[in-house]
């Protein structure tokens, strides 16, 4: 089935993302839009997750548009409900739903030279046409399946958090954890006091440092909420704070190596308050330098590893049987429950999360792979006209995600202003820019924790499988968002 409609743009995802490209195009007056959602509701991650612990992993004043602030966060880390809520006020306040359609896979688009639009392939093979693409997939949208052999053959429960079965009770239950990334870290101290028995495997240890969180008094809230300013106050002191966590203690790694290695020992002090068992202590003490992975906060990760029904396991496992797991030693530990915190696949698949074909027939995801992975200010690839991949390399900037989508919809106000202006139909971002910008932060990587510190052993996200960290947009926030209004307007080619 053929919609010969063309809407003005297709964005794929209904996440905080896409909402935040559908209310910049809105507010540049596009008005026929699509908004495709694999899921069955809008929220992205806010919406699939939902293991018990979740919630978000940096201050909640500054996990928000910065134009839509919320004034009613309950802690000072909000939990994954309120994330959810918080998504959904934004699209009933901006009028999105309309322009929603859940349960929509989409499996790829192919860009039609002759019309100069997308077409974009639904699963079940329905097509429409859109004279912009935009692809809001997010950074972690692809669950990581972990390669154990014999995994297909335990007949016990299986749930991967992504997948989180809340119907299922883990009462009394003898469960494994595999994994000890920032998911295992809300999840474990949650459900230890209910498990009979709790094995944990450890791969690689986390960095973990202190969580300043609390609640916040309803008057406050309502502070909040009758002088906006306040918050702002507060929103611009944490931003600070994940500024200098960011760009000093990781980026700036060369000048400010100080600020990582006090890091590394607030996280061990950390721990020793928590633990006094010296050997568990060095199995859970990372052996890489802080900020070789995405920071995570807890106040009680550590304490979880002292009770009597919580067992850490770092031997590697060999496989997986019906009822149980077996270490590379010869060690089984039975088990009737088996939880996937293994994390999610970025560099096979996720970028792109769709097959995308531009100009001349490029693949996305196959120029990428051959090529190095690569965005012009983290937005736009060339032989990809009328293209926008929000969830892009080098595009990260900062620690909340709301200020690489802010920063990216500047970006769009100044690109389509001059689309506008130009009464093109296309625009296209030239080699030569995304060229000079690829070096340009390939450069600045170079200052970082990720050339410069110990990383081998981290088995980062960040680094895709040429070894590069191509996620971070390696620049003070500042800088994104200045660079976003002032690109060279001939950075692009418009016709």
């Amino acid at each position: 089935m053929t919609n010969t409609n063309v809407h003005d743009a297709a964005i794929i995802g209904a996440g905080f993302g896409g909402m935040g490209a559908a209310i910049q195009l809105g507010r540049l007056g596009f008005k026929d839009l699509v908004i495709l959602e694999r899921e069955d509701d809008l929220g992205g991650t806010w919406h699939v997750n939902r293991y018990p612990g979740l919630a978000v992993d940096i201050p909640s004043s500054t996990y928000s548009y910065s134009f839509e602030p919320n004034p009613h966060w309950s802690r000072l880390y909000a939990p994954g409900e309120e994330l959810k809520k918080y998504a959904s006020h934004v699209a009933d306040k901006y009028d999105l739903r309309k322009n929603m359609r859940f349960n929509s896979v989409v499996e790829g688009a192919v860009w039609d030279a002759e019309n100069e639009h997308w077409t974009v392939n639904i699963a079940g093979g329905e097509r429409l046409h859109a004279r912009y693409l935009l692809t809001a997939t997010g950074f972690l949208s692809q669950p990581k399946m972990p390669e154990i052999d014999g995994i297909e053959t335990f007949a016990g429960k299986v749930i991967h958090t992504t997948k989180w079965d809340d119907s299922y009770d883990l009462a009394g239950k003898k469960a494994a954890v595999i994994g000890t990334g920032a998911t295992a870290v809300q999840l474990i101290p949650e459900i230890a006091p209910t498990l009979a028995e709790l094995t944990v495997y450890q791969r690689t240890a986390i960095w973990v440092t202190p969580k300043s969180d609390a609640k916040i008094p309803k008057r406050v809230r309502s502070m909040y909420a009758r002088v906006p300013l306040t918050q702002r106050i507060v929103r611009g002191f944490g931003s600070g704070v994940l500024e200098v966590l960011m760009v000093a203690a990781v980026l700036k790694y060369r000048r400010f190596k100080m600020f990582n290695k006090i890091a590394e020992r607030v996280a061990k002090r950390h721990m020793a308050r928590q633990i006094d068992d010296p050997e568990l202590r060095k199995k859970l003490t990372p052996d890489y330098d802080f900020g070789c992975k995405r920071p995570t906060f807890s106040n009680d990760y550590f304490k979880a590893f002292t009770r009597d029904n919580v067992h850490l396991e770092t031997t590697s496992i060999e496989r997986i049987e019906p009822d149980g797991i077996v270490t590379t030693d010869g060690k089984k530990t039975t088990i009737d429950t088996l939880i996937l915190a293994t994390g999610f696949n970025l560099w096979d698949v996720n970028f792109p999360a769709i097959e995308i074909i531009g100009r001349d027939g490029r693949n996305l995801g196959k120029w990428w792979r051959d090529n190095r992975f690569q965005a012009y200010e983290g937005v736009a690839v060339p032989h990809f006209p009328n293209f926008l991949t929000l969830a892009s390399p080098y595009s990260y900037s900062g620690l909340s995600y709301f200020t690489t989508i802010e920063s990216q919809m500047k970006h769009m106000k100044r690109l389509f202003g001059e689309v506008s202006k130009r009464r093109a139909s296309t625009f296209e971002v030239t080699p030569e820019a995304n060229a000079e910008f690829l070096d340009r932060m390939t450069e600045k990587l170079e200052d970082s924790v990720f050339a410069l510190g110990s990383c081998s052993t981290a088995r980062s996200y960040y680094f895709n499988q040429h070894g590069e960290a191509a996620i971070l947009r390696p620049t003070s926030t500042i800088n994104a968002f200045r660079e976003a209004g002032r690109f060279p307007l001939e950075a692009y080619r418009y016709a």
